[in-house]
């Protein structure tokens, strides 16, 4: 069949549309997207660990199946579902978007990726071009994170294919912290790492189950611990940071030990 013959019975097949019935999929896909959606993220706040991370995680998943039984039934009542008509649709609109909305849909194929790769899913911590926050929503272009400043960020999907991620949880409910000391050279560095090592273990804010490093490097103007340690929940991180931070400064001041002054900081960072 002609392609001009195909694409005059398409646009014959539209005028007797029923538009009612058109408008009914449309709302019908649209609240089924924002009932699902909050379902979901509703019944995620109720649960924990790795169980609120699959939950959140199938709320993509779901849209993206919902947005395409939709599509289908869309497109198989403005038109007659033939082979010639469904070719000549899919090769205008290939064209046309291919064309006009180069980036969009490259985000839009980044997206299905995405919800196949799995880089990123919704309740992960992740990094991308210097943005870092907890992943919120994953939309078909594009991924909602909140940074802990609470400003929300939208990254288009297609930064996969050309910038580096980093995921500090990666689906799990195990994010490790650090809490970095500068100290004066004149200490008993085993005596220290101990000291480091029970204020990680005594914190209320810590993961048991996982270990604590503590991380040694002797520096010209002092020595460097980083105290490392996974917090209950990723969620905690910042107050884990922090305690970490606070109490780990008091149990070595209560031994003495001396702190890296300005100037050698100064030093440090020239």
């Amino acid at each position: 069949m002609d392609s001009s013959v195909a694409a005059a019975e398409i646009v014959r097949t539209l005028i007797a549309v029923d538009v009612f019935q058109l408008a009914l999929i449309v709302i019908g896909t649209w609240l089924l997207i924002i009932l699902s959606s909050r379902s979901l993220a509703w019944l995620a706040k109720r649960l924990a660990g790795r169980f609120r991370f699959y939950t959140l995680s199938a709320i993509p998943i779901l849209r993206l199946l919902i947005i395409l039984a939709g599509l289908i039934l869309f497109i198989t009542s403005v038109i007659e579902p033939t082979v010639e008509n469904l070719t000549v649709l899919l090769g205008l609109l290939g064209f046309g978007l291919g064309f006009v909305f180069k980036d969009y849909v490259s985000s839009l194929l980044a997206g299905i990726v995405t919800l196949y790769e799995a880089p990123y899913r919704p309740g992960d911590w992740i990094e991308i071009n210097g943005a870092y926050g907890e992943v919120r929503t994953i939309n078909m272009r594009n991924a909602e994170i909140v940074t802990p400043d609470d400003t929300v960020v939208f990254i288009p999907h297609l930064k996969i294919w050309d910038q580096l991620i980093f995921n500090a949880n990666d689906g799990s409910q195990d994010l490790q912290c650090a809490a970095d000391f500068y100290l004066h050279p004149n200490h008993d560095a085993a005596q220290v790492k101990q000291v480091l090592h029970d204020v990680a273990l005594t914190s209320s804010f810590v993961q048991i189950e996982k270990p604590i490093n503590v991380i040694v490097q002797e520096k010209p103007w002092g020595t460097h611990y980083r105290l490392k340690a996974y917090p209950v929940e990723p969620l905690q991180q910042f107050h884990f940071i922090t305690d970490l931070t606070i109490r780990g400064k008091a149990a070595l001041r209560n031994k003495g030990v001396e702190f890296t002054t300005a100037v050698s900081l100064a030093q440090r960072d020239s």
